[in-house]
């Protein structure tokens, strides 16, 4: 009774809201275009169908680098699929890396229906899944609902579930843990992840490991990166790239920067140089300003490279102190660049990013206090000494100036042991489907 009368209300807030959620995209429109463009695919209207498809649900940037491994899986099986995301840094990433399938017709990249039953009948229709797969722990319940509604198995894939979300979930009427359990079932990180989620009634349960391992790391991409440090000036000196900064934490870093550099004008060491990737494009200027105000000098990746090709970059630059990575799906390059890797998001209470694509790279990895968000495979990690947190800046800075640098030897014997996610889900799916029943 509870839950009915739930989506009840949820039902009613989303049909009241949808001129303040229009309003929304409408703002978030004028920074990038594309959260207004295609606008009828979110109230369930496409104009291109591919019944039979499965559905792969990444909201954004992060889910689909996730899904990616997996989703090149299935297209080699002979699957046709269809990716919904909420945001245009999700969409840009699948219509970049899988361009081909598109065009071949094997593949659909759409926006997410809003959270309305008709929305949803449309989306339905028009695809037909065989089955849906939500990355991460991604729970909204009407796109819970409306698959049962649907006959549309769907599926918690590469999901966690966090000692601090479960403390937040298990409050009050438990409404979240009651729409998890209308998920046909999960495919989840590790056997800890799978008693969560039993504990709180969820059913169906396969433990298939993190899926990020099984990332294919673009050749290209290292190739660009390594000729990058040289072209830079960058050739003898350490290089530190924080990866994913988010808002509210840039004066950590500022701090960092600043007492690594002076231990190294103290040792009479080169400067070092930092690569300072914000987490979204929204911040690429503002960021860029800001360091620029703070006296140091910058060079924005957006200003020196027309394209992520090293033959067209003419003469290299004189090394700057901050190079700024403001570009998208350019990760490993960044990450190719680095002799260490600072992971953002740990030093605000959303949580740290994902840590896994720069440990896959063979890079030692620092990150903020708070890991509830990465809790697999950061516990793993840092047990098997490849990957650190820290408390605070003044941490932060101890961290680089004690030079944590375990062996390249070490971090790819955790990474090798952490690898096959792809293959046990695939194993994992047709158990599930039968299981349902």
């Amino acid at each position: 009774m509870k839950l009915r009368l739930f989506l009840w209300l949820w039902a009613a807030l989303w049909h009241l809201g949808l001129p303040l959620v229009l309003i929304y995209l409408w703002r978030r429109g004028r920074k990038d275009p594309d959260y207004a463009a295609h606008l009828a695919e979110r109230f369930g209207r496409y104009p291109a169908p591919l019944p039979g498809a499965v559905w792969i649900h990444a909201v954004s940037l992060g889910e689909l680098r996730s899904a990616v491994p997996l989703i090149r899986a299935l297209l080699d099986r002979g699957e046709r699929i269809v990716t919904s995301h909420f945001t245009p840094a999700g969409r840009r990433e699948a219509e970049r890396v899988f361009a081909d399938d598109i065009a071949a017709g094997r593949m659909r990249v759409v926006w997410v229906p809003l959270e309305t039953s008709w929305a949803y009948a449309g989306f339905f229709r028009t695809f037909r899944p065989k089955y849906g797969l939500v990355m991460e722990i991604e729970i909204w319940p009407r796109m819970v609902f409306a698959a049962r509604a649907a006959d549309v198995p769907l599926f918690m894939c590469n999901a966690q579930y966090p000692n601090r979300a479960i403390a937040r979930d298990s409050k009050g009427w438990r409404l979240r843990q009651a729409v998890m359990r209308g998920f046909a079932g999960a495919l989840v990180k590790s056997d800890l992840q799978a008693r969560r989620f039993a504990a709180v009634g969820v059913r169906n349960i396969a433990v298939t490991g993190e899926l990020r391992f099984d990332q294919p790391i673009p050749a290209p991409q290292v190739q660009a990166g390594l000729a990058a440090r040289a072209w830079i000036g960058a050739t003898g000196r350490r290089v530190i790239t924080i990866a994913s900064a988010v808002e509210g934490e840039d004066e950590t870093y500022l701090h960092a920067i600043r007492a690594l550099r002076a231990d190294h004008a103290a040792k009479g060491l080169p400067m070092p140089l930092f690569v300072y990737v914000p987490r979204r494009p929204e911040r690429f200027h503002d960021v860029a300003q800001h360091l620029v105000a703070e006296g140091f000098s910058v060079l924005r990746r957006s200003v020196v490279w027309p394209s992520l090709n090293p033959s067209i970059w003419g003469p290299g630059q004189t090394c700057p102190d901050i190079f700024l990575g403001d570009s998208l799906g350019e990760m490993y390059a960044y990450l190719a660049m680095a002799d260490q890797v600072i992971v953002g998001g740990g030093f605000t209470p959303k949580g740290a990013h994902n840590i896994s694509e720069a440990l896959a790279m063979g890079k030692p990895v620092l990150t903020g206090p708070q890991t509830w968000t990465i809790e697999y495979p950061f516990a793993e990690a840092e047990a098997a000494g490849v990957a650190l947190s820290v408390p605070d800046a003044a941490g932060l800075a101890s961290a680089l100036i004690g030079g944590f640098a375990p062996q390249p030897l070490q971090i790819a014997a955790f990474v090798q042991d952490s690898r096959g996610g792809v293959a046990r889900t695939l194993a994992a799916i047709p158990r599930l489907l039968s299981a349902r029943g």
